[in-house]
């Protein structure tokens, strides 16, 4: 029989979310504040990470007012028609697929320098080989294995926060820069991301599903804490001046800690690393198969080829870089998903088919705000270098 936090679906359900959110986000954070100014770009991410936490209650409602399970498509194609289908079909696919290669590709770094042997390549494939077991077992076992890994990443953040205090510069925390006023924007609305979780969230709940809204609050919550607490000891040792002494794809949390901090620190960042990215693996490989799957009527099997095959091929070929990977996922992909969240949950409170477990109010204002930020994001991502 299972007991404690492995009986507490509420929890199973919060860290589901936690475990999709908090990724390679984390890992660029840090040089984005260091390069804008630490107060500032705090302020960016907290206010990002609580608007995150209001839109994943919105999709919440949404997922609780439609008797049928589906993935993002699913609901855009029920409230937005098949044009909403088409445009989130393309948004989901866009980030999902860039993310998995993305996990792949900085994995196989990432252990390579942990163990120092055999070759990146070699790591990435174990890496897909655990990952794709896992999803294949579904959403329990997957479960499981984030809660394990959430717990680990908060004991490796604390170490690392511990090992840090006596080598935080107060320097290194001061300063703003105007240039990089809009740079922090992309890499936190990646870094929040995690709407695709949420139908999940209602499987992982089943008859407990009265804690969903419970569960939303917590598992977004826990990245915004995680997200100031690693990004204040990454830019309070490191600051943006050695950030700028780095090549361009070496301005990661990790690659910085490696060389300016303590060096158990450098161990400890990439472990950091390594679970952030493989909690986030396993729900969103998840989310492909169910999109597939519940979406478009496609078999399990089929649902799980077409989602593990193309991060496979394009991880090991290495076609793309792991910072361009997220670069091109970041803004615009996640401002789609997000605006359309507004509007599917504005329109659920009207077209839906079931009595939510909890209700929120219209929030037109607040929601209107979203969608002009992300719209602005998607712009400014698109058409921002030829201004």
């Amino acid at each position: 029989m299972k007991k404690g936090v492995f009986a507490n679906p509420t929890i199973f359900a919060a860290t589901t979310l936690t475990g999709t959110i908090i990724g390679a986000g984390i890992l660029g954070i840090p040089y984005t504040l260091a390069k804008a100014g630490f107060l500032y770009g705090l302020l960016v991410i907290i206010a990002i990470g609580l608007a995150f936490i209001l839109l994943n209650l919105f999709m919440g409602e949404v997922v609780l007012r439609t008797n049928k399970l589906h993935q993002l498509t699913g609901y855009a194609e029920l409230y937005l028609g098949k044009w909403g289908k088409r445009i989130m079909f393309f948004a989901m696919i866009f980030s999902l697929y860039g993310a998995l290669i993305a996990y792949v590709i900085g994995e196989g770094a990432v252990l390579h320098t942990l163990f120092g042997v055999g070759a990146p390549w070699m790591f990435s494939l174990l890496f897909f080989a655990v990952t794709s077991f896992i999803v294949y077992r579904g959403v329990h076992t997957a479960s499981i294995m984030e809660l394990i890994m959430i717990s680990l990443l908060v004991i490796v953040v604390t170490i690392i926060g511990v090992f840090s205090l006596d080598k935080i510069t107060l320097q290194n925390l001061q300063g703003f820069s105007l240039r990089s006023f809009f740079l922090p924007y992309g890499v936190a609305v990646f870094a929040y991301s995690g709407l695709v979780a949420v139908p999940e969230m209602r499987e992982v709940l089943g008859k407990n599903v009265k804690k969903m809204r419970k569960a939303i609050i917590i598992g977004s919550s826990i990245p915004v804490i995680i997200y100031v607490l690693f990004s204040l000891i990454v830019v309070g040792v490191v600051g943006a001046s050695n950030f700028e002494l780095l090549q361009s794809n070496d301005r990661i949390a990790t690659v910085a800690l490696s060389l300016y901090a303590h060096p158990i620190m450098g161990g400890l960042a990439n472990i950091l690393a390594f679970l952030s990215m493989f909690t986030s693996f396993l729900t969103i490989a998840l989310a492909l198969v169910w999109m597939y799957h519940y979406d478009y009527g496609i078999s399990r099997s089929l649902s799980l080829g077409l989602t593990l095959i193309l991060p496979l091929i394009v991880g090991l070929l290495n076609i793309a870089s792991f910072i361009q990977v997220l670069g091109v996922t970041g803004a615009i992909a996640g401002g789609i998903q997000s605006g359309f969240a507004v509007l599917m949950f504005w329109l659920a409170k009207k077209k839906g088919t079931r009595k939510p477990e909890y209700t929120l109010g219209n929030h037109y204002l607040l929601g209107g705000i979203f969608i002009l930020l992300f719209l602005f994001g998607v712009f400014f991502e698109i058409f921002g270098g030829m201004l």
